[in-house]
């Protein structure tokens, strides 16, 4: 579609982005900045408090405002729909899965997944009310839902189905620095973690959803079975129902586990890519990013067989049963022990990485936004 010599004014929400990005935040900072550059439509980033990265998206060129409001929820129902109704607004976007009720222009939604509606007893109940109560409005009028796999698409459209056809799917990217380390750097983080045969990694919040508790199972299994098999090195932040989890994680450490909490980004690149095999049995998964992050990293990754890893991963890593934990054992057991096959996954899953850029997803949700714009005769004739 032709670029509007005007520029039209998206407003985004950005709530994700209150604190240290993770998640939803992360995936609404590196998105707005690849919308940003390219230079076609103004941007204005809304929230309910100033943000952690305001400095990196106002170098980005993103105008930022915050409405004060005591919580999020409250800002974006009861405060934002008055910021939208202002005449320099032409369209809304929210990353952060829901739209106000009352939405005075036209709106896009990206649901990154349904796990409060699929999976309830994996989200506190803080989390299921702040989505679920709002989201047979947003769906019912969204111009256009943006999800980011065909896995969450076919979720949308099963629970709502006369959206169907304002469904689209935009995966997410990997951001750059996410890319093989070289041997020193790689040599020199095993040093400063203990491993310095390297290790197994999983990276990702602490929650019942992430079926870390299966992982640690294998992982036990193994290390009292050889004292030759990789530690396990654990980074994200704790999420809910994960009081026992550190507990066992605790009692875990003489056998070699390192839990290292959430890490700044580069050091989070770092450790990423010196593991010798990267560990994500998910349960549920709108895209599942860090699988990602490691194939770019060129790391052999093992995965479950569940909702859209399957579709991000494909034949590039290890598919298991998250339910079984002998499969799991058997796939990290066969990659540590098998040189000839982690340098083979190792490489197929760069490959792959590849197709996730945050420069072809703009393109794509910029279109979207074009075409609604277009619609509503809201872009300037050329």
């Amino acid at each position: 579609m032709p670029v509007p010599e005007s520029k039209p004014t998206i407003a985004v929400d950005t709530r994700s982005l209150v604190g240290p990005p993770s998640g939803i935040g992360v995936y609404t900072l590196s998105m707005l900045k690849a919308l940003a550059a390219r230079g076609t439509l103004r941007w204005i980033g809304l929230a309910h408090r100033d943000l952690s990265c305001a400095a990196e998206l106002g170098q980005a060129g993103v105008e930022l405002e915050a409405q004060a409001a005591p919580f999020g929820v409250w800002w974006q129902q009861r405060t934002l729909p008055h910021r939208l109704a202002a005449s320099d607004i032409d369209l809304f976007w929210s990353p952060l899965l829901t739209l106000p009720v009352r939405n005075p222009v036209p709106g896009v939604v990206t649901i990154h997944d349904l796990s409060p509606l699929v999976l309830p007893a994996a989200h506190r109940l803080k989390v299921r009310l702040s989505f679920l109560p709002f989201l047979a409005s947003t769906v019912r009028q969204a111009r256009r839902i943006v999800v980011d796999s065909v896995a969450t698409a076919n979720d949308v459209k099963r629970h709502f189905p006369t959206c169907s056809d304002r469904v689209q799917v935009v995966y997410p990217g990997i951001d750059p620095v996410f890319a093989p380390g070289n041997a020193p750097d790689i040599a020199r983080t095993r040093q400063e973690l203990g491993c310095p045969e390297g290790y197994l990694l999983f990276s990702g919040t602490l929650e019942p959803r992430k079926n870390l508790a299966s992982l640690l199972d294998a992982w036990e299994a193994l290390r009292n079975t050889s004292s030759e098999s990789l530690p396990l090195v654990i980074t994200g932040p704790y999420g809910w129902k994960s009081r026992s989890l550190a507990s066992r994680m605790e009692k875990l450490r003489p056998l070699g586990l390192h839990n290292l909490g959430r890490l700044p980004r580069e050091r989070q690149v770092q450790v990423m890519q010196a593991a010798s095999i990267f560990v994500y049995p998910s349960l549920y998964e709108g895209f599942g990013l860090p699988p990602a992050e490691a194939m770019a990293c060129g790391i052999p990754t093992i995965v479950s067989n569940r909702s859209s890893l399957p579709e991000v991963v494909g034949d590039a890593g290890v598919q298991i049963d998250p339910d079984d934990g002998r499969q799991l054992q058997q796939a990290i057991a066969a990659i540590a022990s098998d040189p000839a096959l982690s340098s083979d996954l190792a490489e197929r899953g760069r490959q792959r990485s590849q197709r996730f850029t945050w420069s072809r997803a703009a393109a794509e949700i910029e279109e979207i936004f074009l075409e609604i714009l277009a619609a509503d005769g809201r872009l300037a004739p050329r």
